[in-house]
């Protein structure tokens, strides 16, 4: 399945949590097949969904891999930061 390439910015674990569940729905993809493909039970699945701040790197990475995303780290644009910090 095919889809443009986005990107997203996160700042805080519940965008994580809302990203992993959108980009599962958006492939059509069950919490069982993503589990099967993570190597976690689908309880797990869920309840990381909702609690994404419990999500180990090694669970991150393995998530992103079977939901076909890039996890990339860059340094901030400063100038963004301080106009955000501003409001």
């Amino acid at each position: 399945m095919s889809f443009a390439p986005t990107s997203h910015l996160l700042l805080t674990a519940p965008q994580l949590g809302q990203l992993l569940v959108s980009t599962r729905k958006r492939h059509k993809l069950t919490q069982t097949a993503v589990a099967n493909r993570v190597g976690l039970s689908q309880n797990r699945i869920s309840y990381l969904e909702k609690h994404p701040d419990e999500i180990s790197v090694k669970q991150l990475l393995s998530w992103c891999s079977a939901l076909e995303l890039d996890l990339r780290l860059g340094e901030r644009d400063t100038a963004l930061a301080s106009s955000s910090a501003e409001w």
